[in-house]
């Protein structure tokens, strides 16, 4: 039986033999990937056969396609650092000891992939451009050499969450599948399937690197005897951002739970769930208010409660528009505006501060100022509530024009002096997608020093 005969590795159904392919030397940027691979197969005595897949590290990839860059003057770590933040797609963590991006490809990792093993000190590799198009060009020339239909994976080494210790995860496939999609199947028990999907192409990679280490010059690695499946691509293992929970981490997740809040005022028809309603009102209630004080009160309008004070309101907001000299159509476009957004609304909450906790001074200056900080005990407790509404996915509009007319709501809910309404939050599922996120703040005249 000949060394390439398939059936030499049959040790039973569904086994795997995993033949490392060493170089024996650094592939360089001048080299032929494909006669790369042809060469350290035959140095192993292995010929490729329809079926194997070949695990190639993306760093020999890269080297022949010319992704490497000179870095910036200065600490190596840092230097990587400020390459991998002006290519990232986005900030994803941002630790001292460690910067995770996301890559323009949709990869999640430490520095975006740049690397600066085994190339110049003052230089570093950077991911593959495309890497399902570098698999399958190598696919291709293979298949022109050899006339194997071989599979490809492109692997690189990335770490996990919550898991100490690194591993290999595939970036780029061809002709080998990069998903086993198990949904609809059942188990051992008859029990349905509705969420198993195999990585297999991580699998692979992972399996790569049990025969080979850093500095054992063995960028390629063959897998014989998988079981045929659909051919995907190294993309279908990325997942989709909608379906992504865990989009921040460390300190950058505190950031980006804030800045990527947005106003949104129009929504689904779908019902609010209570329990997000009371983690947001306990969310709001650690904002730091006067005294010791939890001066802030949440009310939940019911249909008929919301449809009284709004029609209080909006008589009420009439009159001034009018008394402002407004003609009478622009009165009511600013006012059905407004009402778009709170009558429709899945939910309408209106916040309070309660001054019952107030000091009282007997002078007009002290009692002023001891209001305006309840006040603004309201704006943090208003500014949680959202930023966690965001958080389970809901939006919200915070309108204001409830303290234009306190009196008026007041005297609408039945609700003592001591209560002072700071706007009104139209809460709900928001009708299409996000808006686009914010653009960065220059704090540039924001932040002074006197």
């Amino acid at each position: 039986m000949s060394v390439d005969d398939p059936r030499r590795h049959a040790t039973g159904p569904g086994a795997l033999t995993v033949l490392p392919l060493p170089t024996g030397r650094l592939v360089g940027a001048e080299d032929d990937l494909v006669d790369a691979v042809l060469e350290a197969a035959d140095h192993a005595g292995v010929h490729l056969v329809d079926g194997d897949v070949l695990c190639v590290a993306s760093k020999v990839v890269s080297i022949v396609e010319g992704a490497i860059i000179d870095l910036p003057q200065g600490d190596p770590q840092a230097a990587r650092r400020q390459v991998a933040r002006g290519q990232a797609a986005r900030v994803v963590a941002d630790a001292p000891w460690v910067l995770i991006t996301q890559t323009p490809h949709g990869f999640v990792c430490a520095n975006g992939g740049v690397d600066a093993s085994n190339v110049a000190d003052d230089r570093a590799l950077l991911l593959p451009e495309d890497p399902d198009a570098s698999a399958a060009r190598l696919r291709d020339g293979l298949r022109a050499r050899t006339g194997a239909d071989v599979g490809i994976v492109v692997t690189d080494t990335f770490g996990r969450p919550w898991r100490r210790g690194q591993t290999e995860v595939a970036l780029g496939v061809a002709g080998a599948p990069a998903l086993r999609d198990e949904r609809g199947g059942t188990d051992l028990g008859g029990r349905l399937l509705e969420v198993t999907e195999a990585a297999v192409a991580d699998e692979l990679a992972g399996t790569a690197d049990l025969v080979r280490h850093k500095a054992s010059a063995t960028p390629f690695v063959l897998v014989r005897g998988l079981a045929a499946g659909e051919p995907g691509l190294g993309a279908d293992l990325v997942r989709p951002a909608e379906e992504d929970l865990f989009r921040a981490g460390g300190p950058t997740a505190v950031t980006s739970a804030v800045t990527s809040r947005r106003t949104v005022r129009s929504f689904a028809p779908d019902p609010v769930p209570p329990g997000a309603l009371r983690e947001a009102v306990a969310a709001a209630a650690t904002a730091p208010a006067p005294h010791h004080t939890r001066p802030w009160r949440f009310l939940r309008l019911t249909d008929r409660t919301r449809t009284r004070l709004l029609d209080a309101m909006a008589q009420r907001w009439r009159a001034d528009l009018a008394g402002d000299g407004l003609p009478a159509e622009r009165v009511e476009t600013r006012v059905a505006r407004s009402d778009a957004v709170l009558r429709e609304a899945p939910e309408v909450l209106v916040p309070f501060v309660v001054l019952d906790g107030a000091h009282h001074y007997p002078d007009q200056r002290r009692r002023l100022a001891e209001r305006d900080l309840f006040v603004l005990s309201g704006g943090a407790a208003l500014q949680n509530l959202q930023v966690v509404l965001a958080g389970h996915g809901l939006g919200a509009a915070w309108i204001s024009s409830t303290a234009f007319c306190p009196d008026t709501v007041r005297a609408s809910l039945d609700l003592d002096a001591d209560w002072a309404p700071l706007g009104m939050i139209a809460v709900g599922r928001p009708a299409g997608p996000p808006p686009p996120p914010r653009p960065a703040v220059d704090v540039d005249g924001l932040l002074l020093e006197y």
